[in-house]
């Protein structure tokens, strides 16, 4: 699978570092120190025609000495922007009076000290730790050299201790060389030494990212076991002993590759015909990385893709999102249905993940019942560059598995990410797996062909949306429609938000929503769906769920029921009239034809159709009076989702105050949209699938029996049946009448 000298020429390049004497370590040092006393000092080089070219430049250079409210604004600035862009230093300089270049060199200064008291605060903790490490041995001699024997009371050899002792000594020995073993391999790639690590448990406790939104399961990042996924997921075990040193080459073969993939052009990367895309070199590819996870299997075929963006969150949250596997999948719950990290090899370096490495199991779905799902299992291993970019990569793990049929794996996919100004970052993601689609259902199989169903675009164009959802959430200011009153009030036209504690509540409530959907919707391989008579396509598919002491659900049993049907209208037309609250009567049987009213609207990013909404029905039926509707909707150039769910408006009141939203009972349906493929618009004529038109999900979850021992009824899937196709005829019938 991969050359056998690969390790041996890294072991080399280690050796040679090491020859550096420790005069030159601390030549080395004294640079570092005497870069880092010019914070607060600008040296002015001479003229042209006054340096000698014999002469050392060091020599003949004048300090100029900043005054103490200069150091002191600059100090300031510098704590909240230490890269302040060209603007920023022109207008710092007319404040202090400096030339721009002296504010320039002065940050320069500064980064660099920074950087060499972190070193040295690093290269002490590193001291203290091998100080430790050297007194305990000093201690074990000691104590050896001073044994004595229980019997006699004299000197005591090494066979005269007890049987248990002797095997627990040689365990302790054997783990100590375990991992030394594994941490220097470790740090012959990341670039540093590795620190102790007292626990490499994956059930540890996850790193928290203090975002408010994001990061509310305290589970696993699973489907939980009302679908039953919980056994299926433990039942795949971790890597043997053996296969560990496997994993950690084939990881760091990976990272050369991804960053090879994201960085090269052409040939490796070449335009398809309409210049929409790259596609990749099939050819190229091959010769680049001959040793790669070995051959195509027979029956898959490859899926490339690269897509670059810029994204509203600084690199080391989306670094800690991407190693975090609960945040990870709450972020792409709409692309990963399930995931679960198997065992961490590696916890990173220095208190961060550069280094970090982690075997996992996932399965990618497209929200749809007609798309089957692709399971992967693999390693995730983070490093960070010496110029500062982060990269994440995954590999699969496939051939250490006996008899694996797999019917997808990844080859090296993953992402870099790039630190901008102002907490942005430029994330450039790589997608390459080798899958078997044969089952993917006709309507789907130009979309998946294009890449926008489980391509870089997807992932990215999800990230960006999902990116300016956390920092809309994490936001302190209320925008001017946001503010007012915090409780409900029919006399009023809008519902109005006072507090921050009430609007992330909201938020919160809404992103539960939308994962209890996004979890139920797909073809996952933990679900049992039922079809029941239909025409081919749009066949209506159901399942039953028992839900018991779930705070977060009505306890009972619950129906779901979805199906999938291509309409030629494109997907913002679909989108918009789906989640339009004025056009709802239109195709919501429940809602009676009722007036539909927003009562509180909370915007998600740019696009004006992402947002959060709390609508209330005013029927005609007195025993919907106490019954409010949240609706989140969101949309970007892969796809849009309008999701909503009955809630209590005693529930709803406690929520906008601040209150704990996890209790609310929640049984969300809704919409996925997805376009049919890349394919374009013929004038105003839109032929065949591929053209401009749509695919749409409609999934319902009703509780059918409030008792979860009950027996399901077929007059209630009957019931469940016409309602779901009676909304979609009438869908069918607002934006397409033609049909």
């Amino acid at each position: 699978m991969f050359q056998p000298n690969m390790f041996e020429s890294h072991h080399h390049h280690l050796l040679d570092m090491s020859h550096k004497t420790p005069e030159n370590e601390l030549d080395m040092l004294r640079d570092d120190e005497y870069e880092s006393k010019s914070g607060t000092d600008i040296m002015e080089a001479p003229s042209g025609d006054e340096q000698d070219p014999n002469q050392r430049p060091n020599k003949k250079k004048r300090y100029h000495r900043h005054t103490q409210h200069q150091i002191q604004e600059l100090e300031s600035f510098f704590k909240e922007c230490p890269h302040p862009d060209d603007k920023q230093r022109k207008e710092l300089g007319r404040r202090l009076t400096l030339e721009p270049l002296q504010v320039k060199f002065w940050f320069q200064n500064k980064r660099t000290q920074m950087k060499a008291q972190h070193e040295r605060h690093e290269n002490s903790q590193l001291r203290n730790e091998n100080e430790k490490l050297r007194m305990e041995n000093i201690r074990y001699k000691e104590a050896l050299a001073n044994a004595t024997c229980p019997n006699c009371g004299g000197p005591a050899a090494i066979g005269e201790m007890s049987f248990d002792e002797q095997h627990l000594r040689i365990e302790n020995a054997r783990l100590r060389e375990e991992i030394d073993r594994i941490s220097g391999i470790a740090a012959k790639y990341v670039g540093k030494p590795m620190l102790s690590y007292p626990n490499l448990s994956p059930n540890g406790p996850p790193r928290s990212l203090d975002l408010p939104i994001a990061s509310f399961s305290p589970q696993p990042a699973m489907v939980d076991d009302m679908f039953g996924t919980s056994n299926l997921l433990r039942s795949v075990s971790g890597p043997s002993e053996a296969d560990k040193p496997v994993i950690i080459e084939l990881a760091v073969a990976a990272m050369e590759e991804l960053v090879r993939m994201a960085q090269s052009g052409e040939p490796l990367w070449v335009p398809n015909s309409d210049n929409s895309c790259e596609i990749l070199n099939e050819d190229d590819y091959l010769q680049t990385f001959p040793r790669g996870i070995g051959p195509k299997q027979l029956g898959m075929k490859s899926e490339a893709s690269r897509e670059s963006a810029v994204v509203i969150m600084n690199h080391i949250n989306l670094v800690e999102i991407l190693m975090d596997v609960n945040q990870w999948s709450n972020v792409f719950s709409g692309i990963v249905s399930r995931a679960m990290t198997l065992e961490v090899l590696s916890t990173g370096v220095a208190g961060n993940y550069n280094g970090a490495l982690q075997v996992m199991t996932t399965e990618y779905q497209v929200p749809s019942p007609l798309v089957p799902t692709r399971e992967y299992y693999f390693v995730r291993y983070c490093k960070q560059h010496t110029d500062g970019t982060w990269a994440v990569v995954d590999v699969s793990l496939d051939n250490l598995r006996p008899s694996s049929m797999s019917r997808s794996r990844r080859r090296p996919s993953g992402c870099l990410i790039q630190e901008l100004p102002n907490g942005y970052s430029k994330v450039t993601w790589v997608e390459h797996v080798e899958v078997d689609d044969r089952a993917v259902h006709d309507i789907y199989r130009l979309l998946v062909n294009s890449g926008l169903a489980f391509g870089a675009r997807r992932w990215v164009a999800t990230l960006d949306r999902q990116c300016e959802r956390l920092a809309s959430a994490m936001a302190n200011n209320i925008p001017a429609g946001d503010v007012g009153g915090n409780t409900i009030n029919y006399s009023l036209s809008l519902l109005i938000i006072t507090t921050l504690e009430g609007r992330k509540s909201m938020l919160k409530l809404a992103e539960r929503m939308v994962l209890s959907f996004c979890s139920g919707v797909g073809a996952s391989t933990t679900h049992t769906w039922t079809t029941l008579s239909g025409s081919g396509a749009d066949d209506v598919r159901v399942m039953t769920r028992k839900s018991v002491d779930d705070p977060g659900r009505p306890p009972g049993i619950v129906l779901s029921a979805a199906t999938s049907f291509w309409i030629p209208v494109p997907p913002k037309r679909v989108f918009d009239f789906l989640r339009d609250e004025n056009s709802r009567s239109e195709w919501d049987i429940l809602s009676n034809g009722g007036l539909v009213q927003e009562m509180a609207h909370i915007a998600n990013g740019r696009d004006p159709g992402n947002c959060v909404s709390l609508l209330r029905v005013n029927s005609a039926n007195s025993s919907q009076g106490n019954m409010l509707i949240l609706q989140e909707s969101s949309n970007d150039s892969t796809g849009s989702y309008v999701i909503y769910a009955p809630v209590d408006i005693a529930a709803m009141n406690v929520v906008l105050s601040g209150g704990d939203p996890d209790y609310v009972a929640l049984l969300p349906s809704g919409f996925a949209i997805l376009p049919d493929g890349p394919g374009k618009q013929q004038g105003s004529t839109i032929l065949e699938v591929g053209n401009g038109g749509s695919l749409l999900t409609v999934a319902f979850q009703i509780l059918v029996d409030s008792a979860p021992t009950a027996k399901l009824s077929l007059g209630s899937v009957a019931t469940v049946n016409s309602l779901i196709k009676c909304t979609v005829e009438r869908i069918k019938a607002a934006v397409a009448p033609e049909l």
